[in-house]
C-alpha cells in the first residue's frame, strides 16, 4: 500500500533541473546563433528547436505530477514501450542517412532518435523484470531473458552507429542488475559476449580507433586527430575566473566543432569562466544527489531501481560528456544533458526528471497504518 502526495514532489529535483534546461537554453542561443544564421538564415533557428523539445519536455513533467497512479509499473505499458522502442530503431534503417548514420526517425519537419528512448524504456523493462524475479536472482536462468534484451537493443544501436550510446545502455544495464542484487558472477557472462563485440567495432573504424589513439597521445596530430580536442582546451582555459562574458565566446566562430551540441560545456568554461563550469557540475551533482534519495524512499524495489537506473542515466552522461570536453577520454558522442542542443535528448532527460518526480510523489504506507 501506498500513499501518493500531489505536492509531495522533490522542489529540490525541480528547482535543479530548471536551472540546468534555463542554463542550456542560454547556452544554446550563444553558441548555435553564428552557425545558425549561415545556415538557416536566422540565428534564432537552432535556438528555437531546442524551446520547442524543452516544452514538449515540460509537457511530460507537468502531466506525470497530475497522474496519480504509477501506470508505467503497468507490464503492458513497460513491453509495450520497449516493442516500440525496438521497432523504431529498426525503423531507422529504412529512413535516410544522416552524417553516414541511421540514427534518426526523420519525416517532414520533425527528427527524432530513438536511442535515447531505448535508454528509458530499457530501465522500465528491467525494473519490472528484476522486480518480479527479486526472489530468484541466484539463478542464471531468470537472467538471460533481461541479458538478451541488453544485447539486442545494444546491437541495434551498435548497427546504427552508436557506439557511446551503446556502451552507455550496456553500463546501465549492469548497474541495474548490480542494484537489483545479482551476484557478481553472473556479470562475466554478458561482458563476456559484448566485449569481443565492442572490440570488433573499434577496431572495424578507423575514426574510433583515431579517437582512442588521439586521447592516448593528446600533444600530437593537433592539427588532425587531437584539433577538437585542442579547441576545446583553449576555450576553457582561456575563460578564466568569470569567463569572457555571455556571448563573447571566440571559439564558437567555428574554430571548435560541434560548440552547441557534445561540447557545449567548452563554451560555458569559456563565456562563464570557472565558476560556470563549478556551478554546472555542481548542480548536476545536486541533481544526482536528489534522484538517490528519491530511490532511497521509493515504497518498491520497482520504483528504487528505476529512479536509482534514470538517476545515474543522467549523471554518467554529465560524467562522460564533460571528460570529453577536458580531454580525460577519448570522445564518444555523448550529449550533455539539458544543455547540449538535441531535442530527442532534451525530451527524454525531462520524461525522465518527470518519472523521478511521480515516484518522489509517492510514499508506502507502514503496515498496520491507515
Amino acid at each position: 500500500m501506498e500513499v501518493h502526495r500531489t505536492l509531495g514532489f522533490d522542489k529540490g529535483l525541480a528547482v535543479f533541473t530548471l536551472i540546468l534546461l534555463t542554463l542550456g537554453l542560454v547556452m544554446v542561443y550563444s553558441a548555435s546563433g553564428v552557425a545558425a544564421a549561415e545556415k538557416f538564415s536566422s540565428s534564432l533557428a537552432l535556438y528555437l528547436q531546442q524551446a520547442i523539445g524543452a516544452a514538449v519536455g515540460i509537457g511530460f513533467v507537468l502531466l506525470l505530477l497530475k497522474v496519480r497512479r504509477p501506470f508505467y509499473e503497468r507490464p503492458v505499458f513497460v513491453i509495450g514501450l520497449l516493442i516500440l522502442t525496438a521497432g523504431l530503431l529498426g525503423l531507422c534503417f529504412l529512413m535516410p542517412t544522416v552524417a553516414k548514420t541511421n540514427r534518426w526517425i526523420v519525416v517532414p519537419g520533425f527528427r527524432f532518435q530513438p536511442s535515447e528512448l531505448a535508454k528509458i524504456s530499457l530501465i522500465l523493462f528491467l525494473a519490472w523484470y528484476l522486480d518480479r524475479n527479486k526472489e530468484r536472482l541466484h539463478e542464471i536462468k531468470p537472467l538471460l531473458v533481461p541479458l538478451g534484451v541488453i544485447l539486442f537493443v545494444v546491437v541495434l544501436i551498435l548497427r546504427e552507429p552508436d557506439f557511446g550510446t551503446a556502451v552507455l545502455t550496456f553500463g546501465l544495464g549492469m548497474i541495474l542488475f548490480f542494484l537489483a542484487g545479482a551476484p557478481a558472477k553472473f556479470f562475466a557472462i554478458p561482458v563476456g559476449l559484448t566485449l569481443p563485440v565492442f572490440t570488433y567495432y573499434i577496431f572495424s573504424s578507423g575514426y574510433r580507433l583515431d579517437r582512442i589513439l588521439a586521447f592516448l597521445s593528446p600533444e600530437k596530430n593537433l592539427q588532425t586527430l587531437n584539433f577538437q580536442i585542442a579547441q576545446s582546451k583553449m576555450a576553457v582555459g582561456s575563460g578564466g575566473l568569470l569567463g569572457v562574458s555571455l556571448g563573447e565566446s571566440i571559439q564558437k566562430l567555428f574554430f571548435l566543432p560541434c560548440a552547441h551540441t557534445d561540447f557545449i560545456f567548452s563554451i560555458i568554461g569559456e563565456e562563464l569562466g570557472f565558476l560556470g563550469t563549478i556551478g554546472t557540475i555542481a548542480l548536476f551533482a545536486f541533481v544526482v544527489w536528489r534522484g538517490i534519495k528519491i530511490s532511497l524512499k521509493a515504497p518498491n524495489l520497482f520504483s528504487q531501481l528505476t529512479a536509482a537506473g534514470l538517476t545515474f542515466l543522467i549523471g554518467v552522461q554529465a560524467l562522460l560528456n564533460i571528460s570529453v570536453v577536458l580531454g580525460l577520454g577519448p570522445a564518444k558522442g555523448v550529449p550533455l544533458p539539458f544543455l547540449s542542443f538535441g531535442r530527442s535528448s532534451l525530451m527524454m532527460n525531462l520524461l525522465a526528471v518527470g518519472l523521478l518526480l511521480h515516484i518522489s510523489q509517492r510514499r508506502a504506507i507502514p503496515k498496520g497504518t491507515r
